[in-house]
């Protein structure tokens, strides 16, 4: 009798999270998540309106990103179709072959506009290899500390921050101090994420306060301590330095509730909001659509977050849990920073808003970011 039940219960339980009765949806069949692919398809129709309104209705321009989009389709549907155990088996490669190319810009990089950060590859273009950093970061640190049991041991901490901190400073040098904070954020996060004690953060927390004074010192450039004092006091150079926090803050104060309408922003379109369709594209899309519009970007900013992190919650393994989670919590400080920015909370830093400004580079980088995490909930 005992047998018959257990061999009924066999048969019939669901294996691999599909019963007898569950059909294999097509989303399923090519490894992607339906509500992700929702979710950053509206938000990349809400980055084209906007984007083709604040560039001045440049046609081309529009063309060019959504062509970028198309290729971070293509790659997020290629990555997405690798099993997460290949991306644990060659991610010390990945992480060796982007410290090799950031050890390479200090040696045959080029230099634009005072900063060393690009690669010029004969019959490919120009490379910047810390965007590369920005997933091989989060992918290191979650194969080091998966490797044993969670929580990680003191010393396996010490050693993840040493991975962490090694591309952060090499980064930081060149300089380029936003991309320097994305990737030390998206390593902290894969620790954080590990189980860390609260007294082990307290403690991290009280280390980083006393190490910043001599960051001041001896990391950060003149120009870049210039940006920190001008948030403090932006109407003390209202025509130099404070001009970009205080054109931005004029542009979403005047949206008002629901917004000027579309191609109606007179700071954008008269040139007075500075980068418009790139760091400053949030606050072109406020004037013309209010504070209603916000609500409606930040929701769907919150909706992708939120589904990433159930992704983490629902992977069988310590890697593909410490990634997803990594991945996502770093998109979330993409989006903080660049809002911070633009509206006077934060240093201006160049971080672009994800899927709303102009730049083939880092959407290419988000899609591949997410495939990872597709191919780690797909793959289960």
């Amino acid at each position: 009798m005992s047998s018959d039940i257990q061999y009924k219960f066999l048969r019939y339980s669901p294996r691999n999270g599909l019963g007898k009765s569950n059909k294999i949806s097509t989303f399923q069949r090519f490894h992607l998540d339906p509500w992700l692919c929702l979710y950053i398809l509206l938000t990349a129709l809400l980055g084209f309106i906007t984007l083709y309104s604040a560039s001045g209705q440049n046609i081309l321009m529009l063309y060019k990103q959504m062509m970028s989009f198309g290729i971070g389709c293509i790659v997020m549907f290629s990555l997405a179709q690798i099993q997460p155990k290949v991306y644990e088996t060659f991610t010390p490669f990945f992480y060796v072959l982007g410290l090799v190319a950031l050890s390479l810009v200090f040696v045959i990089g080029e230099v634009r506009m005072g900063a060393q950060r690009w690669i010029d590859i004969p019959g490919f273009g120009s490379v910047q290899p810390s965007e590369f950093m920005k997933i091989a970061m989060p992918m290191m640190a979650a194969w080091f500390i998966s490797r044993r049991g969670l929580p990680p041991s003191f010393l396996r901490i010490i050693f993840t921050l040493i991975l962490i901190v090694l591309p952060f400073l090499m980064i930081a040098k060149q300089p380029d101090l936003g991309t320097s904070a994305l990737v030390l954020a998206s390593g902290m996060f894969v620790l954080f994420l590990s189980g860390l004690s609260w007294r082990l953060i307290v403690f991290a927390g009280t280390a980083v306060a006393v190490v910043v004074p001599f960051l001041w010192e001896f990391l950060l450039h003149d120009y870049q301590k210039k940006r920190v004092m001008t948030l403090f006091n932006p109407e003390a150079d209202a025509l130099g330095s404070g001009w970009n926090i205080i054109q931005s803050k004029i542009a979403i104060g005047s949206g008002g509730f629901s917004g000027k309408g579309f191609l109606s922003g007179t700071q954008s379109h008269l040139h007075y909001l500075p980068e418009g369709h790139t760091d400053f594209i949030i606050a072109a899309f406020s004037e013309e659509f209010g504070f209603i519009g916000i609500i409606i970007l930040m929701l769907l900013y919150f909706a992708i977050i939120i589904r990433t992190m159930q992704i983490s919650m629902y992977s069988l393994d310590n890697y593909g849990k410490l990634l997803s989670g990594g991945l996502g919590l770093a998109f979330f400080v993409y989006v903080f920073v660049n809002a911070g920015m633009v509206s006077g909370i934060l240093p201006v830093t160049g971080i672009p808003l994800p899927f709303m400004s102009y730049g083939g580079t880092a959407i290419i980088t988000l899609m591949a970011s997410f495939g990872i995490v597709m191919s780690i909930y797909t793959h289960r």
